[in-house]
């Protein structure tokens, strides 16, 4: 056996496995491992890949996202890997069928007063094996607070990183065209 040069110590970065040790996430990565292996489905590829990320990139989706795309998705189960929030500016919450991996108590009972319901990723196998008739929607992802500060050197429109707003703090030079230039 010969070894590849080129590639020889390149590694793969794409998990595998989930780093957490959730015995519940554990059972559904065992069950849509299955599932992608056994059946033909893309949709069981992408959810089991979905279980594996970090929760950083497992971003939360609001009802009204979720209400807005459902408008054009009639009558399709929805997929949510991430936590559904509430959003209080929604006044009316369509019925909803949706899969998640959470959701939050405000959501949960709106959802369920407007005659929707909510199943798990377990119960999704059992009614959709290959995701027929199932839509997956996603959260931004580059939504967070820490994102706003990520971008190296000017013009870039990043949020400085600043103790506190007032007077001392990042007003002088390069704030202020009095003082050498500005940004």
């Amino acid at each position: 056996m010969a070894i590849d040069l080129r590639n020889h110590h390149v590694r793969n970065k794409n998990r595998t496995a989930p780093v957490s040790n959730d015995p519940y996430l554990l059972l559904l990565v065992k069950l849509y491992r299955f599932l992608a292996r056994r059946t033909d489905s893309k949709f069981n590829k992408i959810i089991l890949k979905n279980l594996f990320i970090s929760k950083t990139n497992r971003a939360p989706i609001s009802l009204s996202k979720i209400a807005e795309t459902s408008a054009a998705k009639e009558g399709k189960l929805i997929v949510a890997i991430g936590p559904v929030t509430d959003d209080i500016r929604v006044v009316e919450v369509p019925k909803l069928t949706i899969a998640a991996l959470r959701v939050t108590q405000p959501a949960r009972e709106r959802i369920l007063k407007a005659g929707g319901e909510i199943i798990t990723f377990d119960q999704l196998a059992l009614r959709a094996p290959t995701g027929s008739n199932t839509f997956i929607i996603r959260g931004p992802r580059t939504h967070r607070e820490a994102v706003k500060h990520f971008g190296f050197g000017p013009h870039k429109h990043k949020k400085p990183k600043v103790t506190s707003k007032g007077r001392k703090f990042e007003r002088a030079r390069g704030r202020r065209s009095s003082r050498a230039f500005k940004v």
